[in-house]
C-alpha cells in the first residue's frame, strides 16, 4: 500500500521529534533523519504535525515541499542501498564523486527521477528505469 500525504507528513514529524528527544531510531528513520540534518532550512515544517498536516491544502505559491523533497532523497537511498534500478547505485556513486557531494548527486537524481515519474504519469506506462539510469549517468558525465 502506498503511503498517503499525511502519512509522509506524519513520519518525518515523527522521526524530527523522535531525533530531537533522543529516541532511539529505526534504521529508515535514520536514514531520513541524515537526510533532514542536510536540510536545516525545513526544521520549523517537521516541528508541528498538525500544522504540517493542515499546509497540505495550501502548499503556498512557489514554496518546495520538503516533504516530497525529503520523501525523494529517501527514495533515492533505498534505491541505490538495493541497486533498483539495476545500475542506480553506479549511476549515484558516479555522480557522487563526479560533483564530490552526495547531496549534490541526490539532487541532480531527483531531476532525473522526477522526469522518470512525469512521463509515466503522462503516458500512462509504467516508470522506465532505464531512461533514469541513462539520466543520472548524463549529469555524471557531462563537461
Amino acid at each position: 500500500m502506498q503511503p498517503s500525504q499525511a502519512d509522509v507528513r506524519r513520519f518525518f514529524c515523527s522521526v524530527y521529534a523522535k531525533a530531537r528527544s533522543g529516541q532511539a531510531l529505526e534504521a529508515i528513520e535514520t536514514i531520513a533523519g541524515a537526510w533532514m540534518d542536510e536540510h536545516p532550512e525545513y526544521r520549523g515544517d517537521f516541528a508541528d504535525v498538525e500544522t504540517a498536516l493542515r499546509q497540505m491544502a495550501d502548499p503556498g505559491e512557489g514554496k518546495t515541499n520538503p516533504f516530497l523533497h525529503l520523501s525523494m532523497h529517501l527514495s533515492i537511498s533505498e534505491q541505490c542501498s538495493i541497486d533498483q534500478p539495476r545500475g542506480i547505485r553506479q549511476a549515484v556513486e558516479l555522480l557522487t564523486h563526479r560533483l564530490n557531494s552526495l547531496h549534490d548527486a541526490q539532487h541532480a537524481a531527483m531531476e532525473c527521477l522526477g522526469k522518470m515519474l512525469w512521463e509515466s504519469q503522462r503516458s500512462g506506462l509504467g516508470p522506465d528505469g532505464e531512461a533514469y539510469i541513462a539520466c543520472v549517468q548524463r549529469f555524471a558525465t557531462r563537461d
